[in-house]
């Protein structure tokens, strides 16, 4: 079984808290993540937009989220300003890098993107994708090979920026295999490989899943066999912190140390791009999150 971890850091809090006790976590069982970091100002308040979205209130309620985000995140944006992520969590950052674990850009402001990007033009696309670079490079002093988007929003101008960024690859859609991305037209030259995991969050509440038990949903489904192996995303601010021990359950029932679970990077360098298909990239939704997520689509001809 071959596991890649992608680690999303939305909010301040997850990076401060939720990424160094995934750290110990990860040292303790000898396994190497790929940590994506949101770089600028926290807005988490303003995600109580999506109060009208099909499906947000009910995974509120599902997930206690002010229990995973604290209701000082909860406020930023809105009656508190919101914090700059990349200069409070430098440290933290540098560290998770200077441990071994590959790093790279989840966003500049998370709300921003998730919210916006699907129907935003390629010169806001491009700003809030320099943003982000430009802050990586201020905290790491160095370019960042991978970007995943944050929520799995994605728009074709900024497929066309990852193709001109410098990245190896991005992870920016769901799916079931590595894949490069076709989407009105736009067919750049930086590979997607995809989260093919639901996320824990995703699955509490659902057919019976608690807190308690919902590990157990996660590893029934990375059973099945897909062809470079599963990769599932977790989240600084939930499986770092309240679902830590959901976490450690996933590792152990994983192997954990038998070098099966791996960053995304080891899934890129496995690639053979000379024959990784082409696919469209489409709009579907998931069991357990609201609104539409950029999909893994048909193949087409390279």
């Amino acid at each position: 079984m071959k596991i890649a971890l992608k680690v999303d850091v939305d909010t301040l809090r997850g990076t401060l808290e939720g990424v160094p006790a995934l750290m110990r976590l990860f040292d303790a069982y000898q396994v190497r993540a790929t940590f994506l970091f949101s770089l600028g100002p926290d807005h988490t308040g303003r995600a109580l937009r999506r109060v009208f979205r099909s499906g947000f209130l009910s995974k509120v309620r599902r997930t206690s989220v002010a229990s995973h985000y604290g209701i000082k995140t909860l406020l930023y944006g809105t009656l508190l300003p919101g914090p700059d992520i990349g200069q409070r969590g430098r440290a933290v950052m540098r560290s998770c890098a200077e441990a071994g674990h590959e790093v790279g850009i989840h966003c500049y402001d998370h709300v921003k993107w998730q919210d916006f990007v699907a129907h935003r033009d390629a010169e806001w696309t491009r700003r809030e994708l320099d943003k982000a670079a430009t802050a990586f490079e201020g905290v790491f002093g160095r370019s960042a090979k991978v970007h995943g988007a944050a929520g799995w929003q994605i728009n074709p101008y900024a497929l066309e920026i990852e193709g001109r960024m410098g990245l190896d690859y991005a992870s920016d859609t769901r799916g079931r295999s590595a894949f490069f991305p076709v989407l009105q037209g736009v067919r750049p030259a930086c590979p997607q490989i995809p989260t093919t995991l639901p996320t824990l969050d995703e699955v509490v509440g659902l057919d019976g899943a608690t807190e308690d038990n919902a590990h157990e949903y996660i590893y029934a489904e990375s059973r099945y066999v897909v062809p470079q192996g599963h990769v599932y995303t977790l989240h600084a601010e939930i499986e770092g912190m309240r679902m830590l021990p959901a976490m450690e359950k996933l590792l152990v029932m994983w192997g954990a140390g038998s070098g099966g679970i791996r960053p995304l990077e080891d899934v890129y360098k496995s690639l053979d791009l000379a024959v990784l298909p082409h696919h469209l990239i489409g709009w579907g939704q998931v069991p357990g999150r609201s609104g539409y997520l950029a999909m893994q689509g048909q193949q087409v001809p390279r």
